[in-house]
């Protein structure tokens, strides 16, 4: 029998309701039983590929070709699984289905309406969910906070699918206890307003999850239960702490796994955490440090910096760094500031490695060009990921090749040297206005070339990777590219599509760019080798 765990936020949004959740499924897994997680987004988007990211988040897409929140990454990095699309719902995705079906007499007459029909469209989408990864336990994250109007319909899923099923069924509150610096003592007032509203809506939280600066008291643990209707034991301290791989070794301390197994009638089938105590001993003990920026044009937002727009390329960096037992620094650089002041290009210097991951449109391009330049004349190791590779071909282009004005029809449509242009139907999709859900999206095969970076960094000739994009590299330049001494090491065998750029290594000590996204399938306790290879040669780097 599958069981359903209900993950909602209370006082702020932000709290950590996506880690709580990956952090509760890595946690059930260790003791021996399959898991699952599902995000609901309560955006009337049908998918997160057309949100901002710097408003959003990053956009995932998972092995099947779904643009997802951020947080579908989480449970691939926390659960090392794959999540595909049924995973994912927001909004617009279930009213679409609600309404398709409708038009289509799948309601055999009757009269739709929001309440029961929307609630049982969600339903029946956790459902499927859980089996289609044959799951002992579907873990649900419900987006938003309590008392707001957007989730309503997703807590009446959850309150309705207890109702069917009340054995089956448990809600977590993760909640947020400040302390006010002018009175230095903890509130749990906010909680327990949460859990007033949340009872509201008919649900009664089996867990409270209490996210604060520091750990929660036994006092006040206490005082929560009183309050809220729970066991004291049943009030579990999530205070900030260095590395968010440390919150299954934190709950397991405060016998989280057990609390749910007790109340579902069951018992740990095994207690498996060795892997992920090693991690969390590497990331506190690091002492060695490999500096890296990350030259990217979505982290400015109002007065604040927001690395959310490329969370999966920072975690990514740090498991490659870890696997080689070091502290990595990570630095946020805007492309736009080379563009404005050139000279700060020399900043560069003191970095053992450059990452420019993903973007679309103009803004900032000549100071990724700029920056990838910069790695290529000195010497730095550059990995370039999706729109990474696509600069750093124009770049080549341009100073290698002779041809000052090749450029990307993305920015020029017109130009007379597009040496990245659209892909084969991406133009009509663009000019009918299609834009949600049509790039080239999903895991695609890509053949590495014999004794290349690649191919030995993989260790293998053919792998699978994740993109999303419009563009690639014009296969008209491939011979022009080769000659002046760029390696095409990975291509997609069906398609003939360039996958993989390379600088020779008598050229340069590490070159490389990706049509793909290799940051999707890094995972923690299995960094990706790409990732693994490039902080080995930040690391030759900085010692010579």
């Amino acid at each position: 029998m599958t069981r359903y765990i209900f993950v909602v936020g209370g006082v702020m949004s932000g709290v950590g309701k996506g880690a709580t959740t990956s952090a509760i499924g890595a946690l059930l897994r260790c003791k021996g039983y399959s898991v699952t997680s599902v995000k609901i987004d309560p955006y009337i988007n049908v998918d997160a590929g057309t949100m901002n990211p710097t408003e959003h988040g990053e956009v995932f897409v998972t092995v099947d070709g779904d643009e997802t929140d951020q947080d579908i990454g989480n449970y691939e990095r926390f659960l090392d699984t794959n999540i595909t699309s049924v995973n994912y719902m927001t909004t617009g995705r279930v009213y679409m289905s609600v309404i398709e079906r409708e038009r289509a007499m799948g309601y055999k007459g009757k009269c739709v309406q929001v309440v029961p029909d929307v609630p049982n469209e969600v339903i029946s989408r956790i459902e499927a969910a859980g089996k289609n990864a044959k799951a002992d336990f579907v873990l649900i994250e419900i987006g938003g906070t309590v008392g707001e109007y957007e989730n309503i319909l997703f807590l009446e899923a959850a309150r309705m699918l207890k109702l069917r099923q009340p054995k089956s069924v448990l809600s977590v509150l993760v909640s947020y206890l400040p302390v006010p610096s002018s009175i230095g003592e903890m509130k749990t007032k906010p909680t327990q307003h949460a859990v007033r509203t949340l009872n509201g809506t008919g649900i009664q939280p089996d867990l409270i999850v209490c996210r604060s600066v520091r750990v929660v008291d036994e006092v006040r643990k206490e005082k929560i239960g009183v309050y809220c209707n729970v066991a004291a034991e049943d009030v579990i301290s999530a205070p900030d702490i260095q590395t968010i791989y440390e919150i299954p070794l934190l709950f397991d301390e405060q016998k989280v796994a057990d609390r749910i197994f007790k109340k579902f009638g069951m018992h740990a089938r095994k207690n498996d955490l060795a892997p992920w105590k090693k991690l969390v001993h590497t990331i506190k003990n690091a002492k060695r440090e490999v500096k890296i920026a990350v030259v990217g044009k979505y982290f400015a937002t109002g007065g604040f910096v927001l690395a959310d727009s490329y969370i999966s390329v920072i975690e990514a960096i740090k498991h490659g760094a870890w696997a080689h037992g070091v502290k990595p620094i990570l630095t946020w650089v805007s492309s736009e500031e080379y563009e404005t002041n050139p000279g700060k290009l020399k900043e560069l210097a003191q970095f053992d490695g450059i990452v420019v991951p993903g973007g679309f449109g103009s803004r900032g391009i000549e100071g990724n060009i700029s920056a990838i330049k910069y790695a290529r004349m000195h010497k730095i190791p550059y990995f370039g990921l999706c729109y990474g590779l696509q600069m750093a071909v124009i770049e080549f282009a341009r100073s290698v090749c002779g041809i000052a004005d090749a450029h990307t029809q993305e920015v020029e449509p017109k130009t007379p040297n597009p040496v990245v242009h659209f892909m084969a139907g991406q133009k009509e999709k663009i000019s009918n206005g299609k834009f949600g859900g049509t790039m080239r999206l999903g895991a695609y095969e890509c053949e590495l070339k014999q004794g290349s970076l690649a191919r030995r960094a993989y260790g293998a000739k053919l792998i699978s990777e994740r993109h999303r994009h419009r563009y690639e590299v014009n296969n008209e330049y491939r011979e022009l590219l080769q000659k002046k001494g760029l390696v095409l090491s990975g291509m997609n065998p069906t398609l003939d599509l360039v996958e993989i750029i390379e600088l020779p290594r008598d050229k340069h000590p590490w070159f490389v760019g990706v049509q793909f996204h290799p940051e999707f399938q890094s995972r923690p306790l299995r960094p990706h080798p790409l990732f693994v290879s490039f902080i080995k040669a930040a690391l030759v780097a900085r010692r010579a």
